[in-house]
């Protein structure tokens, strides 16, 4: 391309979810977002507050809910925006921060923990305890976030030129190659090397603890603690599914069968959709977190009434 030619944006524009407004979705994806954002608030202080919560499963889980809360946090709000005022212009440095929105892998931690429980039950207190917890919600942070870092600083070296729209709902690194007259063949190779070597590696882990589980799972003789086992590690497993599967159906395809549009549906799910899941799929079902929940409500409604005689 010639020097000419170049334009150099400070800005980019989103094309949003589809070409359709009718078809975005405002009032849904605000409703979503609510939700997501409250769950993870809700979820995080009743952990902290209650006690009975205080343990290794729910302080992976806090964890999760925290991550979910980044997710929502760094790119939902930039969408309604788009959606309310109709302003889709993104600044290069928010684009940036959109791209360093980092995984955590936390679900992995999460399985380790389920692994040792249900494998391990005599040995958990001293396997999990609170140094153990501590490296287990450490390093995926560690891990995380310098690589998130390396691959935004890489893709905003690149050169880009007009035009600047981005065919997605955030700047996601596909969307923003395809719009760099820089060679990207290398930073395409990272993506592949870096998602693939992440992908097998944590599922690896989900998949081996998971095998042990269900071995254990089948060695119990009472049916009442077969279900309860069960339940407790298929809540895990249904976010595990969905996380997974939409990560590798997006950064794992080859570039021939890559369709942004299609893309774009996948995101849905694993920056909004599972944000919103993980707090329905491990609270609602837990008998702890009902009983937290009842307790934290029952001492909200008394103080109320204290507020109320005061006055």
């Amino acid at each position: 391309m010639a020097a000419g030619n170049i334009t150099y944006a400070p800005e980019f524009i989103l094309k949003g979810i589809t070409d359709r407004p009718e078809l975005q979705a405002h009032v849904i994806f605000l409703v979503i977002s609510l939700v997501t954002v409250l769950g993870a608030i809700g979820l995080i202080i009743l952990i902290r507050i209650d006690t009975q919560l205080h343990t290794p499963m729910y302080c992976f889980l806090s964890h999760l809910a925290f991550v979910d809360l980044c997710y929502s946090s760094a790119i939902t709000p930039k969408m309604m925006v788009n959606f309310v005022v109709e302003d889709d212009t993104i600044p290069f440095h928010a684009c940036a921060a959109h791209l360093g929105c980092f995984l955590t892998f936390m679900i992995t931690s999460m399985a380790d923990d389920r692994y040792v429980a249900i494998c391990r039950p005599l040995h958990y207190s001293l396997l999990m305890s609170k140094r153990g917890c501590i490296q287990l919600v450490t390093v995926p942070y560690i891990y995380s976030f310098p690589v998130a870092l390396f691959h935004t600083i890489v893709t905003f070296r690149l050169t880009y030129c007009g035009p600047d729209v981005i065919n997605h709902f955030y700047c996601d690194e596909l969307p923003l190659l395809a719009l760099s007259c820089s060679d990207t063949h290398m930073k395409e190779i990272l993506i592949f090397a870096f998602a693939g070597f992440d992908m097998i590696r944590s599922s690896s882990i989900v998949l081996i603890s998971y095998i042990f589980i269900i071995s254990a799972i089948l060695r119990i003789r009472s049916t009442q603690g077969r279900r309860k086992a069960i339940s407790t590690c298929g809540s895990h497993m249904v976010a595990v599914t969905i996380f997974y599967g939409t990560l590798i159906f997006t950064y794992l395809q080859p570039k021939s069968n890559h369709s942004l549009d299609t893309d774009k549906m996948a995101s849905v799910f694993y920056t909004v959709v599972i944000s919103l899941l993980n707090p329905l799929i491990y609270s609602p079902r837990n008998k702890e977190v009902k009983e937290a929940s009842k307790k934290a409500f029952n001492k909200g409604c008394e103080a109320l009434k204290m507020l109320q005689l005061r006055k």
